[in-house]
């Protein structure tokens, strides 16, 4: 973490209290001179610092700057993650792809406050206006099995779910295999893109993106999009740094079980969270739609189903897609 990630952090941490330049530079092992350049540094990015001699500097309001420092700042897992923050890109999945292909080291993060061209599963679109939501990617280097793919995803969702609840206070359901799901409609996606060794047949490189609609886009979602997503909040503005402290908080999440993959740590609450358990579903591949029941997700996450004949099947992800029989799209 920088000097301006930490200066930014202990003064959203002082509530509302100064904190004078001597204190700061003492905390964050620099002289007086650096932390007035972060503070200058913070100012140009849109945060709103007060200076006052003889007692210091103050953060005046916690909005809901989305930054890198802000991320950072919030961040626990140390020397793993490095931040970019752009104000608008066609896909942060796309873009970090082309950052990947260069040699960015695992740990990457591409954040940006708006994306033209977001991309969910089956080439569909993810709306993605901006000030309403968090967009991020980031860079794996697994070198797993290209059937572990799978993991990757079902650990993000997780994560960003325990997020999202200690964060926002929102609790959500998971749809295999990637969407998080609160009062029957979607809130966040999750689309895991892998690049295998042709001869090693393992994943050289995953890009792992996540898209969250906090709050409901200033023109609101279109008739089309209405029936099927919706946000965790009915409000129109961030707080409190919400949007920084929620990434933060899924990295710090899926790092802990990314580095402990084989152990599964996260299948117990993936199964607890379904949506889809239990319950009748409809199975798509191509053109082709059939019903089944949904039995259980095993040890790999994938899904098992049995069909109205009687037949059993597991489902990988990539091959099908399901829907619950009583869903409203």
């Amino acid at each position: 973490m920088n000097a301006r990630s930490q200066l930014l952090r202990l003064l959203e941490d002082s509530e509302g209290e100064f904190i004078s330049g001597a204190a700061l530079a003492k905390d964050l092992s620099v002289s007086r001179s650096a932390v007035w350049k972060a503070v200058g540094s913070l100012r140009a990015e849109g945060y709103d610092i007060k200076a006052v001699t003889n007692k210091g500097y103050r953060l005046e309001s916690r909005g809901d700057i989305l930054t890198a420092d802000g991320i950072e700042g919030h961040i626990i897992t140390r020397g793993v993650f490095r931040v970019e923050a752009r104000e608008s890109v066609t896909s942060t999945n796309t873009v970090l792809r082309d950052i990947a292909a260069k040699g960015a080291p695992e740990g990457y993060v591409l954040t940006a406050e708006e994306q033209t061209a977001g991309k969910g599963r089956w080439g569909r679109s993810f709306h993605s206006p901006a000030r309403s939501g968090v967009y991020f990617s980031l860079l794996l280097r697994p070198g797993c099995r290209a059937d572990e793919a799978t993991l990757i995803t079902s650990a993000a969702a997780v994560a960003t779910a325990q997020a999202i609840e200690s964060v926002i206070g929102v609790r959500v359901g998971i749809k295999w295999v990637n969407d998080l799901i609160t009062k029957g409609k979607k809130v966040c996606g999750i689309l895991t893109e892998a690049i295998f060794g042709m001869e090693s047949g393992v994943i050289e490189s995953a890009v792992l993106g996540i898209g969250i609609n906090i709050t409901r886009p200033e023109k609101d979602f279109s008739e089309e999009l209405a029936g099927v997503a919706s946000a965790l909040t009915d409000r129109f503005a961030g707080k409190d740094s919400e949007r920084c402290r929620l990434i933060a908080a899924t990295l710090d999440n899926f790092w802990g079980y990314y580095q402990n993959m084989e152990k599964r740590l996260f299948l117990d609450e993936y199964r607890a969270r379904s949506v889809i358990l239990g319950r009748g579903i409809y199975v798509f591949s191509g053109d082709n739609k059939r019903a089944a029941h949904a039995v259980a997700i095993d040890d790999k996450c994938g899904l098992v189903v049995r069909y109205e004949n009687g037949e059993t099947a597991t489902l990988i992800s990539g091959e099908v897609s399901v829907r619950s029989i009583d869903e409203n799209r």
